[in-house]
């Protein structure tokens, strides 16, 4: 199967330095350097030599052989349950029904511990089980799958309304500026993104907004690379928001469908890199008064009740507008989904399951609890 690859470069002339971001808004027809662009069919079909014509059966035989390798390549979708099951959150809970099956007030006192315990929040862990204690006093449940099934009703409840998918359609570029602290995995996220969009047909273009961490915009060219995405960068260091001013301007020129912003790591505490924020959404208005069109915070599942101040500052400095909780398949505090549900009522747009790329989940809420609880008593 032949492979095309794109010709290198020639080295650039040196070329003046370049005007202040103010100037440049103005100027519309300013260019913008990239470190990759799409090769077109139009390009491929100049280079490459004709190729003889093959009988149709080999023709069909071929096909088959590349199809099947292909699918061979896709990593394996496991499901919700598969993932969530070996959670520290779904262990606690199953081992506690599993263990303890009767119907009493032992087992609602265990079930508020372990609600606890995984950083679903004390209020809310109070809240739901006495309900649940409520209705068991007045012999609504037959027995403890009853009560099982209620808890899985209460837990979905919680959580039904933040399951709101995120919709790219309504602009072009929809802007999407990707904000959280170190260490969260936003820019694999990032590159995540880019592939799900990109398999779902739509064109992507990624800003190296990240010119604070080092190795962070080689890291994103990386994922470029990989999901065959142009890439906007300026190095370590430039202003982020003059890297994603030409990011945009270059995706609007393109008709690019969309374009995904990567900022620096920073703590919720930090006044002068959260004000930046607020500096690169000024400038994107400068040329498109939507953008950003949304602001999605990346939060670690393991970091537990800190989730919710973090999202707190980030939602009123930077307006957040949806969230995406990784590393929710080892974590036993994945009780946090709830606490920010309950807090905040922000979107949770998806959610990381593991680390390849069909591993980032659109949020389901009822898929989500039923991999937390046991599918019976039974196991």
């Amino acid at each position: 199967m032949l492979k095309f690859w794109k010709k290198k470069p020639a080295e650039p002339a040196a070329t003046p330095e370049a005007p202040p971001l103010d100037e440049r808004v103005e100027q519309a027809a300013v260019p913008v350097t990239f470190d990759s662009s799409p090769v077109t069919a139009e390009a491929l079909a100049e280079t490459a030599p004709p190729e003889p014509e093959a009988p149709e059966l080999e023709a069909e035989a071929e096909a088959t052989v590349v199809a099947a390798e292909a699918q061979a390549a896709q990593p394996v979708k496991r499901s919700w349950r598969e993932r969530l099951s070996g959670s520290g959150f779904a262990k606690s809970l199953s081992s506690l029904f599993v263990r303890n099956p009767r119907l009493d007030d032992d087992l609602l006192d265990e079930l508020e511990t372990a609600l606890i315990t995984a950083d679903v929040g004390v209020e809310a862990s109070t809240t739901l089980v006495e309900d649940l204690r409520k209705r068991m006093h007045k012999r609504e449940f037959a027995d403890a799958s009853a009560l099982l099934k209620a808890l899985r009703e209460q837990l979905v409840t919680l959580l039904k309304p933040v399951e709101q998918p995120l919709d790219v359609s309504t602009h072009t570029p929809f802007v999407v500026l990707t904000v959280g602290i170190n260490g969260v995995g936003k820019t694999t996220t990032i590159g995540k993104l880019a592939r799900r969009f990109s398999d779902e047909g739509r064109s992507v273009m990624l800003a190296a907004g990240d010119t604070f961490r080092a190795a962070a915009v080689e890291q994103l060219k990386t994922w470029g690379d990989r999901n065959q995405v142009p890439v906007v960068s300026q190095g370590q260091d430039a202003d982020a928001a003059s890297v994603i001013f030409d990011a945009l301007q270059a995706a609007r020129s393109r008709g690019t469908r969309v374009l995904i912003a990567d900022t620096a790591g920073r703590l919720h505490t930090q006044g002068g890199l959260m004000d930046e924020l607020g500096k690169i959404g000024r400038v994107m208005k400068k040329l498109d008064p939507g953008a950003p069109h949304e602001v999605l915070m990346v939060i670690d599942g393991t970091t537990g009740q800190n989730a919710i101040s973090q999202v707190r500052q980030f939602r009123d400095t930077a307006g957040v507008t949806g969230l995406v909780v990784t590393k929710l398949d080892g974590t036993a505090k994945g009780g946090v989904m709830f606490a920010l549900a309950r807090e905040f009522g922000l979107p949770i747009r998806y959610v990381g399951l593991g680390e390849t790329a069909t591993d980032l989940r659109v949020f389901d809420a009822e898929a989500f609890v039923d991999g937390l609880l046991p599918a019976s008593l039974g196991g």
